[in-house]
């Protein structure tokens, strides 16, 4: 069996992380490496997908519900307007295969177009 994912780390309390939104299916964190004044990430609590091809067909549901989560925190954290990221593959710089989805909010610029 594999090692659980950084993310199925921090949720279990392994690794220290302020959780700014949960559902019973997922849950927010800040991303460490913020490439936008508001850069969120949005995650499934199962580690069962590894990105979002793999989510879409798997669970079609829980990916509205991971856009909807992402709405709700970029008009909390931001205007309500937002980028919504996800990374499919290490050629497109996705570095943790537990699907994620990157919001980014609040003043986008150059930098903010390479959110890891």
């Amino acid at each position: 069996m594999s090692e659980p994912s950084i993310f199925t780390r921090i949720l279990n309390g392994e690794i220290p992380s302020e959780i700014i939104a949960q559902t019973d299916t997922l849950f927010a964190i800040r991303d460490i490496a913020p490439k936008a004044p508001v850069h969120l990430l949005v995650i499934p609590k199962t580690e069962q997908y590894r990105d979002v091809t793999e989510l879409a067909a798997g669970d079609p549901g829980l990916l509205v519900e991971m856009i909807a989560l992402a709405k709700e925190l970029a008009a909390a954290h931001a205007d309500g307007d937002f980028r919504l990221i996800f990374n499919t593959g290490a050629g497109s710089g996705q570095t943790v295969f537990h699907v994620h989805a990157h919001v980014l909010a609040g003043g986008l610029d150059e930098k903010s177009m390479n959110a890891g």
